[in-house]
């Protein structure tokens, strides 16, 4: 009987994570200053959505700059003082409030646009974490989907806002022990949701959310 041919197996490429392909690329095409932006805390039940943008002079970039879910707590710490160092670094914050008013994803876009006007320099190309580029930029750019993975500046943006994100969190839940907040930064945990069932949702959840929005008692802000 004829031998039967192994089946081949697909391989796929191996990522070495974010580099400045896209910045290169844009610079190809005219622009000048790029900007990095990307978004911590669209996910969680509670606390705000954080935007980063971020504008480095070209490299060399810190060394270790990931996409912020690959990164430990530790690494993140020493890259977002090396990134704050090196780069021109806006921070805009969408609240809580803000994002029930608006919803999670228009909190972010509109965060993302104040945060890239803020930048100085003034950037004249922007690329964006994600599959929607946010309206009312001040510059072109692109959306790019697992961005935070492949663009150095973008990552480097997911680094800022993570980090602080974090910190905020930790000072709410500082403020709000019952719930466990600088644990889980206002995640879907199990002991997120044990606490949400235990005390109610705080001044910090978010309304909007179908998991918060069940739950009827509301703590009042002292």
């Amino acid at each position: 009987m004829a031998a039967v041919p192994e089946r081949q197996q697909k391989t796929r490429p191996i990522s070495h994570g974010p580099n400045d392909r896209f910045e290169r690329r844009a610079r190809r095409r005219g622009a000048r200053v790029i900007a990095g932006v990307d978004e911590s805390g669209r996910g969680p039940l509670a606390g705000p959505v954080v935007v980063a943008a971020v504008v480095f002079d070209r490299g060399p970039y810190p060394d270790g700059i990931d996409d912020c879910k690959r990164l430990t707590a530790t690494r993140r710490e020493r890259l977002y003082g090396l990134i704050v160092d090196k780069a021109a670094v806006t921070v805009t914050v969408a609240s809580r409030a803000r994002v029930d008013r608006m919803n999670i994803l228009q909190a972010s876009l509109w965060a993302m646009s104040r945060a890239v006007a803020g930048l100085s320099p003034r950037p004249d190309y922007v690329l964006v974490d994600g599959n929607v580029l946010p309206c009312g930029l001040i510059c072109p750019g692109e959306a790019i989907v697992d961005g935070d993975a492949l663009s150095v500046s973008i990552a480097a943006a997911s680094i800022v806002a993570k980090v602080t994100r974090d910190r905020l969190m930790t000072k709410i839940g500082r403020a709000f022990p019952d719930y466990g907040f600088e644990h889980h930064m206002g995640y879907s945990t199990a002991a997120h949701f044990a606490a949400l069932r235990r005390h109610g949702p705080c001044p910090h959840h978010r309304q909007s959310f179908a998991p918060v929005r069940e739950q009827q008692l509301v703590m009042p802000l002292d």
